[in-house]
């Protein structure tokens, strides 16, 4: 069965599956986040139509620290309400910064104003969920092993290449364009 990621929020929730093979992750819809946990979870059902998650994963907003505050408490309780709606396992993940890699990823996409704030949940939500399904298809890292990757320098990075000087009679007779070159004198 599919896994549902939520992103949830208190003005908008976020919806995305996986793909049947748990490898791909794919924004689904943004349903509105007011009116108590039971009521959008409600909504959460309704947004799937027929379809019956196999598992769910809700974002955790953690500090930067990662410390839990009022948002994580409250993504908590949403947890928990979805449990009760759904019998399926429910699990929190860290979802630091996704709705921030999502605005950008809408902005480079050309994506602005209202179209964004419709998409930016939901792309969020595919963002945590594709996370949770590349760690589970590598092994769980723990903290340790996540830690010693962030203080590992990593490889070095290339310099960029200068631009090479024109050659001389480098207009367009040249080798580089169209069809001159040696043994085109005419």
């Amino acid at each position: 069965m599919r896994i549902l990621g939520v992103d949830p929020g208190e003005a908008r929730v976020g919806l995305a599956w996986s793909d049947d093979a748990r490898r791909l992750a794919l924004p689904l819809a943004t349903v509105p986040g007011a009116g108590g946990h039971d009521a959008v979870a409600e909504r959460v059902e309704a947004a799937l139509g027929a379809e019956r998650p196999g598992e769910i994963v809700v974002g955790l907003p953690l500090t930067l620290e990662g410390a839990e505050g009022a948002s994580a408490r409250r993504a908590r309780a949403f947890a928990a309400a979805l449990a009760a709606r759904f019998d399926c396992p429910v699990e929190l993940w860290d979802e630091r910064l996704t709705t921030v890699a999502a605005e950008r990823s809408l902005r480079a996409a050309n994506v602005r104003g209202r179209a964004q704030r419709h998409l930016v949940d939901q792309s969020a939500a595919a963002l945590l969920l594709q996370s949770y399904l590349d760690a589970k298809a590598e092994g769980t890292w723990d903290d340790a092993q996540i830690e010693a990757m962030m203080q590992s320098p990593g490889p070095s990075p290339r310099r960029p290449r200068r631009p090479r000087p024109a050659r001389a009679g480098g207009g367009a007779g040249s080798r580089k364009g169209r069809g001159g070159g040696r043994g085109s004198e005419r």
